[in-house]
């Protein structure tokens, strides 16, 4: 069998896909894999053949906070540029391919190819707040001057909301290239990508699929690539010289103002060490003092079992990385599914789950203090015992059974 697996996004959307990649070829299947082109080298280095799609993503992490966001004449021409890159990438790379595999929820173009080419189609999110269900509200696009759902509109209000903007954004884009292939034009888009069974690759203990009519949900489990990097030798250092270190990463995403400056005032308030990833953001120490270290790319599931605590942007893979290594978590929430991770580790009892709003140092010290209470350490340790490691097994054996 020859699968496409393909994803629009970063880190968090291609992580999944590449460790998925790399399971369906342990067990012998021919796989591609169609990214943005940030990630050539790492799928690459599976000897996975690679078909990049889009612009490079890695400038947007350093693109300052408080930018302006895009004129709606700016995201009308991002949007147009997409589809079409995507349609000439994904037709390219699903030559020959028996299904295509759409990891995350932007891959527009992937079941209208899979219809052209006459293969199968599966569409698999990370994170149950992507999907359509009363006990829960869509996810949040500050881009769009969205804020978080307070409560005060039901959610099948919010997700009707939902369908409307997936309409408004790439229904008539979408359409064009179906008429241009002889195609049905498509009147739901959401329906139409989602089908009526998608795939969960999320943790079943950390999310949960919840009971809803009209949607028949697989969850299949987190898909994690096993990382076997060793940590460099100055980590080693700096870990093996005193007390657990507190970690902070925001990943590929953009930073908060002073987000490093009050990471680490925060940290140093109860007396912690700090881990500071640079990310994308680039983010940066304060100062010279030997309590501090910044790293780069590293291995967070060996790491995130030798800190005292994870303070992250709450994207899903970070999220497992962090439960399954037994770490207490603090969240902050800056956009899409982040909300739904955040209140997540605040229900588990995984940690503390941070306003929305930016972060001040007063703001992360008192997350922090949450997070590192005894009881919150006890609690990760036991929930960590619950997390699933065979997600991208069971989709990947799936996938050779249904098509």
């Amino acid at each position: 069998m020859r699968v496409l697996l393909c994803t629009i996004g970063s880190r968090g959307d291609v992580q999944p896909v590449v460790a998925l990649a790399v399971r369906l070829q342990e067990l012998g299947q021919d796989v591609r894999v169609c990214a943005p082109p940030d990630f050539r080298e790492q799928v690459e280095g599976f000897r996975i053949p690679f078909t990049p799609v889009g612009p490079e993503l890695r400038s947007t992490g350093k693109v300052s906070p408080t930018a302006a966001p895009p004129t709606p004449e700016q995201r009308r021409r991002m949007v147009a540029d997409s589809v079409a890159a995507q349609f000439e990438a994904v037709a390219a790379a699903a030559e020959g391919c028996d299904v295509i595999v759409a990891g995350g929820y932007l891959v527009i173009a992937a079941r209208t190819v899979a219809e052209q080419r006459g293969i199968g189609y599966v569409l698999a999110g990370y994170c149950p707040a992507f999907l359509p269900s009363p006990q829960h509200a869509p996810p949040v696009y500050p881009m769009l001057g969205e804020k978080p759902a307070d409560g005060t509109v039901d959610n099948g209000t919010l997700w009707a909301r939902d369908a409307q903007r997936w309409n408004d954004t790439w229904r008539d884009l979408l359409n064009a290239h179906r008429t241009a292939a002889g195609l049905a034009p498509v009147t739901d888009v959401r329906s139409h990508l989602f089908t009526d069974r998608p795939w969960l690759a999320a943790d079943p203990t950390l999310g949960p699929w919840p009971e809803t009519a009209g949607l028949d949900v697989v969850q299949t489990g987190a898909w994690i690539l096993p990382d076997e990097r060793p940590l460099s030798a100055e980590l080693e250092s700096f870990l093996d010289a005193a007390a657990p270190p507190v970690y902070f990463g925001f990943g590929s995403i953009r930073a908060p103002q002073d987000l490093s400056r009050n990471m680490i005032a925060a940290a140093r308030a109860h007396g912690r060490r700090a881990i500071v990833l640079r990310g994308w953001a680039d983010l940066a120490l304060v100062d010279d003092a030997p309590d501090c270290l910044a790293i780069g790319e590293v291995n967070q599931q060996e790491l995130f079992g030798r800190v005292a605590a994870v303070v992250q942007h709450g994207g899903a893979g970070t999220t497992t990385a962090a439960a399954r290594a037994g770490a207490p978590q603090v969240v902050l929430p800056q956009h899409t599914d982040q909300h739904y991770w955040a209140r997540r580790v605040r229900d588990l009892g995984l940690g503390a789950a941070h306003a929305p709003d930016p972060p001040t140092a007063d703001s992360l010290t008192a997350a922090l203090g949450e997070a590192l209470a005894p009881d919150v350490a006890v609690r990760a340790k036991h929930i960590a015992t619950e997390v699933r490691t065979d997600g991208a097994d069971i989709a990947a054996r799936r996938l050779m059974a249904q098509f």
